[in-house]
């Protein structure tokens, strides 16, 4: 089983998981607002190279090169626009991924081979066109294979306090089954067994756990439990270590970081 530890930094909590133990990353908290990555990589790996995007809720997945490329073509520019993306995977070593999240699901991803990692945001729109799976596609293209990936899925919205409508649990579900029609996609989502669907009392709604619809996605790939960790924390229900979004409906972010490294 994968644990997920507690640490500090100058007072201040934040969490890694014990399936990431090899590279320096972190799932940090709102104790650390207003910080920005380019701050926040002192804790993981002073002098990275720091990576962020427009999170903007897609299923693009870019590299620091096509990063830099966007940033060069606007440096005339008077204003600075970060490329629009969801996800990030390295190149090389010492390259310092960040994603921000307020209840969507921050997701590290590491090869124990090549050493890369990927920071990824999935959100229910993002899950729902697959945004994971796109990231290790991208892996997979540089040279990674399944079999060596691990990945840590943060502090989140949990799926017993996410209620969201019918249309948008179906949308989200379709990305595991294959079907156009609403009710049988639900149907289908709850017979399986840990079902990513839970019941809510107010017609036209339920609870969806996207982490497990994330979980479920990677096992369509291939991917072992083993190889997958998931927080126990909700950020909805823990309001003194995070912001989240449907609680108090305020543009306020915890960042999640990971450097990549060496091969083994």
């Amino acid at each position: 089983m994968h644990t997920w530890h507690w640490h500090t930094w100058e007072g201040l909590p934040y969490l890694t998981c014990s399936l990431l133990k090899s590279w320096s990353h972190g799932f940090f908290t709102q104790q650390f607002s207003p910080r920005l990555p380019t701050e926040l990589v002192d804790v993981l790996q002073p002098g990275a190279a720091v990576y962020r995007v427009k999170q903007v809720h897609g299923n693009t997945v870019l590299t620091p090169t096509e990063i830099e490329q966007v940033e060069a073509v606007q440096q005339d520019a008077e204003v600075m626009e970060r490329s629009p993306a969801d996800g990030i995977v390295t190149e090389q070593i010492n390259q310092a991924v960040w994603v921000c999240s307020a209840d969507c699901t921050p997701v590290l991803i590491a090869d124990t081979q090549t050493g890369q990692v990927a920071a990824v945001h999935a959100g229910w729109r993002g899950t729902a066109t697959r945004i994971v799976p796109e990231a290790i596609a991208r892996m997979i293209d540089s040279g990674s294979e399944l079999e060596n990936l691990l990945i840590a899925m943060g502090p989140a919205i949990a799926g017993e306090v996410y209620q969201v409508s019918n249309t948008v649990a179906a949308e989200v579900g379709a990305s595991l089954i294959d079907s156009d029609s609403p009710e049988e996609i639900l149907y289908a989502l709850q017979q399986l067994q840990n079902s990513p669907i839970l019941d809510d009392p107010k017609p036209g709604r339920v609870r969806l756990d996207v982490r497990r619809v994330n979980a479920l996605q990677l096992e369509q790939l291939g991917i072992s439990d083993q190889q997958v960790a998931i927080a126990p924390q909700c950020t909805y229900s823990e309001p003194d270590y995070f912001f989240s979004y449907r609680r108090d409906h305020l543009k306020k972010v915890q960042w999640s970081g990971i450097v990549s490294k060496k091969s083994d």
